[in-house]
């Protein structure tokens, strides 16, 4: 009988084929206890588990295949950060130790304790990266049962199969098309799928900015993400149809519907042509207007990925990467400097916007809590953004010194988060004039910048004369700005519901952010998830927004409705749809 599973859409696509299930190593785990002599014993298999992955994970960097995603590449850097961590080799020894666990048990209960701080974590791509120690706690434990790799395992079981009579829909000349479907699937992994016959993956866990996301948009796979039980409620063998445009499971299609995707994956296949043919193609409208299409980056590397899309630039370098999974230990002026650096370098002359380190509180960098002013009850209204740079002078002041020692390279537009007060505008300023003269005091050269400020709290949306005095360009955290404006946290299921991009409120902070910074000549720019929703790209126009900043793999998509516009008549209906109490009805109709 067909069913359908509802997830999270975080690749564009449609797959059909065949299930094949991957169960979570940590299901089945074993929980007994040691003998105080055997803890030696078994904080040596932890050990040399996660040594064997760590080796595993270094010999696929080696191979990389030149055709492989510069995503991946990143992302196991991270997970070698991961299972070097102290916070999680020193809790496991903890837990054999002293309460005489063994080791499968206290690895996962470890991994436990590590994940709930990560779930009190306010920014949503940091919370999420409890996927990628999920994961690397998976490997560890596979290794420590002899177990392959869920993609191996799956390669394997169906590298043999052939397509029966029954599938009439089907060439069957072809093999059978496989889709996976997991708890979760690590960028490890992924790089199984160039070579296997999966065409798509379904997971349990997982968000729009989870690495897992991130790998398939790369690979252009279709994916679903956050089906919570998929894994248990599709079987073996089961036909699956994984919409990655709607964020839908179909299990056991009829062939009618069976059909219906059929065409609707072949219609992809040709749209996604024509896009490609886009790459080179300037972002101008129907009425001559010229838009900027830039990327949002992670790590250096993520330059090979915007350029490729065919980024004029990058509009917003996160910097906070530099400096999770570290265990407190944060990166210092020199190695900063060099990642600044190679990021400049990989634009090729284009300029590259770095924000200042974004990180929630300082737990989230893997410090221990302990003072009373560690502890923050509400993360997302502590000490956070630049109110934690502020907070820590020489951190920050090592950072500036970085991004201005990288200018020196290229073209560097330096982008403050979180601004609110006047005060804070002007301890900013200061630090930045303070690092300019240390830097000339020993003699060590860099280059000019230009700054701006993220607008992302209504506070700063509504004194934007303020910044625009001390400013040269603003850019528009659609993301925080939503849930600063209706006070709704997105990922509490309970009131994801109200967390509304399209709400008057939000449209209203939106839009005269955008029409001051035209009426003083200064640039803005929107970076948020809104910029690379192509249900906005019309709206975002028809508001004045000309430059737009978003994952690479989203920016061909974008400049399709770009090239399809006409700026003046989206104005007048832009109008309309700010006048209105329900913009979102009137999205559909520009």
């Amino acid at each position: 009988m067909t069913f359908s599973i509802h997830g999270l859409a975080v690749s564009r696509g449609v797959a059909i084929g065949r299930a094949v299930l991957v169960a979570s190593s940590r299901a089945d785990v074993a929980h007994y206890f040691i003998e105080t002599e055997k803890a030696e014993e078994e904080i040596k298999r932890v050990r040399a588990s996660r040594n064997a992955v760590m080796e595993e994970i270094v010999r696929l960097q080696h191979d990389l295949p030149k055709d492989a995603p510069h995503e991946i590449a990143a992302l196991l850097d991270v997970h070698l950060m991961l299972l070097q961590d102290e916070q999680l080799t020193n809790g496991v020894k903890h837990w054999i130790t002293e309460r005489h666990y063994n080791a499968e048990w206290a690895l996962t209960t470890q991994y436990e304790l590590i994940a709930r701080q990560f779930d009190d974590m306010e920014d949503e791509y940091l919370r999420e990266r409890k996927a990628d120690l999920e994961q690397v706690v998976e490997r560890i434990l596979r290794h420590m049962k002899g177990v392959a790799s869920p993609v191996q395992a799956a390669v394997r079981a169906g590298s043999s199969r052939k397509q029966s009579q029954q599938d009439l829909l089907l060439d069957d000349t072809m093999d059978v098309p496989l889709v996976l479907v997991a708890h979760d699937i690590s960028p490890a992994d992924m790089l199984q799928f160039k070579q296997s016959l999966f065409a798509g993956f379904a997971t349990d866990v997982g968000g729009k900015t989870s690495h897992t996301a991130i790998v398939a948009r790369s690979m252009d796979i279709p994916a679903v993400v956050g089906a919570r039980s998929a894994s248990q409620l599709i079987k073996q063998d089961d036909w699956v149809i994984i919409d990655g445009d709607a964020g839908v499971l179909i299990v056991d299609p009829s062939p009618i519907i069976l059909a219906e995707y059929g065409f609707q994956q072949r219609q992809g296949e040709l749209e996604r042509e024509r896009l490609n043919r886009l790459k080179h193609t300037p972002a101008v409208t129907m009425d001559g207007q010229r838009v900027e299409l830039l990327a949002n980056i992670e790590m250096p590397d993520d330059t090979l990925g915007a350029v490729k899309a065919g980024a004029v630039g990058v509009g917003l370098f996160r910097t906070e990467f530099l400096f999770m999974g570290r265990s407190g230990k944060l990166p210092d002026e020199d190695e900063q400097y060099l990642a600044y650096r190679k990021a400049i370098e990989g634009m090729h002359g284009l300029p590259v916007t770095i924000r200042t380190v974004d990180i929630g509180s300082d737990k989230l960098l893997d410090r221990p809590v302990g003072k009373a002013q560690d502890r923050h009850l509400n993360p997302a209204l502590g000490l956070r953004a630049i109110r934690w740079s502020l907070a820590d002078p020489p951190m920050f002041l090592a950072q500036l010194r970085a991004i201005l020692r990288a200018a020196a390279h290229g073209p560097v537009n330096l982008l403050v988060p979180m601004l609110t007060h006047a005060s804070e505008i002007r301890q900013t300023m200061a630090l930045i004039d303070h690092a300019r003269v240390l830097l000339d005091n020993q003699g060590i050269a860099y280059g000019p910048v230009r700054l701006g400020a993220m607008i992302e709290i209504p506070a700063a949306a509504l004194t934007l004369k303020l910044f625009l005095r001390n400013f040269d360009f603003l850019s528009i955290g659609t993301n925080d700005l939503i849930q600063y404006t209706l006070a709704i946290d997105r990922a509490d299921e309970s009131v994801a519901h109200l967390y509304d991009p399209c709400h008057p409120a939000v449209l209203r902070l939106i839009a005269d952010t955008i029409s001051e910074c035209q009426r003083q000549g200064k640039g803005v720019t929107v970076c948020g998830e809104m910029a690379g929703d192509v249900t906005m790209t019309r709206l975002l126009l028809g508001l004045g927004l000309r430059s737009f900043s978003m994952h690479p793999s989203q920016i061909l998509a974008v400049k399709q409705q770009i090239l399809r516009a006409d700026a003046g008549k989206l104005a007048l209906w832009a109008a309309t749809v700010l006048a209105s109490e329900e913009p979102a009805a009137l999205l559909q109709n520009p």
